[in-house]
């Protein structure tokens, strides 16, 4: 009886908790409290929406739900032993600060990407919860990014993406970060999510196109105001005569250029209302090579009032289960573009036929030829292919303040292997999971396996036997290899986090390569602040440098890791280089 009534004490007490939360969530100067679309009314969110049945990335949180709050438990930061590579904070925390004088807590979500010594990383911004419209600095973005003009040794915080426009429209974050060198000119290209701030307008995917001006330690970059490159293809009407009110939301952006012919490619998801939109993976395309701060975008040629995607990648499946958190690679060689994403995510919560319905990560084949602008000369993939997961979408990751994980791959083409990989957590070998490479050869080859099996990448005698959790893997060096980076834990009951990274892996591996550990101090999650969810972010980045207009590969010999670090108690957007 004592055991039940110490039962029944916490459930309430977990409960009034859940409450209180949600009641200490008031409405501030950009938060986005109480959006009522459809979209937000189905978005899962475990506090403020328990019964929603669409689960989306961090960016859809925060244009959904807000800041929310995540207290820091009493428990000591655990050191590890410095791995000896220098880490720079991207961001200035006396930037995170609104007009108001309110500090926010929540940098998270990297992506990066650098040509020759200029480095772009960005982030989204929890300080755009808290500052107005046309706030000093673009503050009221919640995204923000830093450049570096020294190989990433330092940077500056440029605040939030330019936009005169905040008034209707807004950054959102998921962040993704492109770098082009052209005719001598370095170029970067920054998308996220761009969304109505009235709910009643289309939402989109912009880029913000920069260039760097002047030379070496005097560069600065110079960003223009925002591109769209996707909108929404859908509406939901009501009313005599029907009328537009809510817009399909576009989710979990990413982007992958092909440097030879001028092109970028960014995948995301479609959360529509009905047909082959209601839970799509699409594809967008712009073209640089005319004007590269003025790239030319299309969703494809437009059919009344909204134009549709330029590519459907993967259309709603037969059974509702999700597809979501797709990337696309380049084969810089011949132009064809892969998309991985995961299939019915997040599995634990699968009904009816997704309940059977195997997880999986699957890989498309788009050819060249197919990406025609302004309109794709094809309607659909013409080659697919998949691997099987243990999803670990059940798994509560002590510090990790989301539920569920993702297991969302990451995807590389190696024009020098002829090769397309992926990279994804996975618990089949161990519950608290283990990063998975998978390769295909490419082409007319495609989808012929590489390895019989996956290879697991992460080596215990470096990263540890816990958790091993949201890889990150963009291109190739010079030699073809991959660059995998990821966050791991030397035990499986343990908040205290490292980042480490397989450096130089052939895509044709069959065996466990070496790693090495990026971070040289440990963050104990469990005792970090944040007003974003999850604290961590949904995904990690690293990127090889470009290296010149003329090649293939465009790149070189130096990577670079992006990911969000807590050893500050304030979670911040981190870089490390190394050179193979």
């Amino acid at each position: 009886m004592v055991s039940l009534a110490k039962r029944f004490c916490s459930l309430f007490l977990l409960g009034a908790m859940a409450l209180l939360t949600v009641a200490l969530v008031p409405g501030t100067a950009n938060a986005q409290i109480g959006k009522r679309t459809p979209f937000c009314k189905k978005l899962f969110n475990p506090n403020l929406n328990p019964r929603g049945k669409i689960f989306a990335s961090q960016g859809a949180q925060m244009y959904c739900f807000g800041f929310q709050l995540n207290s820091a438990s009493t428990r000591p930061l655990v050191l590890a032993r410095p791995s000896g590579i220098r880490n720079v904070d991207a961001a200035n925390p006396a930037e995170d600060i609104s007009p108001n004088g309110t500090e926010a807590f929540g940098q998270s979500e990297t992506s990066i990407a650098a040509a020759d010594q200029y480095v772009v990383e960005a982030w989204n911004d929890a300080t755009g919860f808290f500052a107005p419209c046309l706030s000093p600095n673009n503050k009221e973005e919640l995204t923000g990014f830093g450049f570096s003009n020294n190989g990433g040794a330092s940077f500056t915080d440029l605040g939030g993406l330019p936009n005169v426009n905040c008034a209707s429209i807004l950054f959102e974050g998921d962040p993704s970060v492109e770098a082009w060198e052209f005719q001598g000119q370095h170029y970067f290209y920054i998308s996220s999510i761009f969304a109505s701030t009235t709910g009643t307008g289309p939402n989109d995917i912009a880029l913000t196109p920069c260039q760097v001006t002047g030379f070496g330690s005097a560069a600065s970059l110079n960003c223009g105001q925002p591109v769209v490159v996707a909108t929404s293809s859908q509406c939901f009407e009501f009313g005599t005569p029907p009328t537009c009110a809510f817009y399909s939301f576009l989710d979990k952006d990413f982007m992958s250029i092909d440097p030879k012919r001028g092109k970028l490619y960014i995948s995301y998801t479609e959360f529509g209302f009905s047909g082959a939109v209601a839970n799509a993976i699409e594809l967008a395309a712009c073209d640089l090579s005319a004007n590269p701060m003025h790239p030319d975008c299309s969703n494809g040629s437009a059919v009344g009032p909204l134009p549709p995607p330029y590519l459907i990648i993967a259309p709603t499946d037969v059974n509702a289960c999700e597809n979501e958190g797709a990337y696309p690679g380049v084969d810089v060689s011949t132009g064809d573009v892969y998309v991985a994403f995961e299939h019915n995510w997040p599995s634990v919560f699968g009904v009816g036929a997704c309940a059977t319905d195997p997880t999986k990560e699957v890989v498309s084949y788009v050819p060249h030829s197919c990406l025609t602008l302004p309109a794709a000369s094809c309607s659909a993939p013409t080659a697919q292919t998949a691997a099987l997961v243990v999803s670990e979408s059940a798994a509560m990751i002590p510090g990790y303040n989301r539920f569920p994980m993702n297991d969302f791959p990451r995807i590389a083409v190696s024009s020098t292997h002829g090769t397309v990989s992926i990279v994804w957590n996975d618990a089949r070998f161990k519950p608290s999971g283990d990063i998975l490479l998978q390769s295909w050869f490419t082409g007319s080859a495609f989808p012929t396996p590489v390895q019989f099996e996956p290879v697991v990448v992460d080596n215990a005698a470096t990263a540890g036997h816990g958790w091993q959790f949201l890889p990150g893997m963009r291109n190739t060096d010079d030699d073809g290899n991959l660059y995998i980076s990821w966050y791991g834990r030397a035990t499986p009951n343990t908040a205290v986090t490292n980042v480490y990274e397989a450096v130089g892996v052939s895509p044709l591996t069959l065996a466990t390569p070496s790693n090495i550990k990026i971070t040289n101090v440990a963050s104990d999650w469990n005792a970090v602040s944040s007003d974003i969810v999850p604290n961590f972010g949904d995904y990690t980045d690293n990127y090889v440098g470009a290296v010149g207009s003329t090649g293939p590969p465009f790149t070189g010999e130096i990577d670079y890791t992006a990911w969000s670090d807590g050893r500050l108690g304030d979670p911040q957007p981190f870089e490390a280089h190394i050179t193979h």
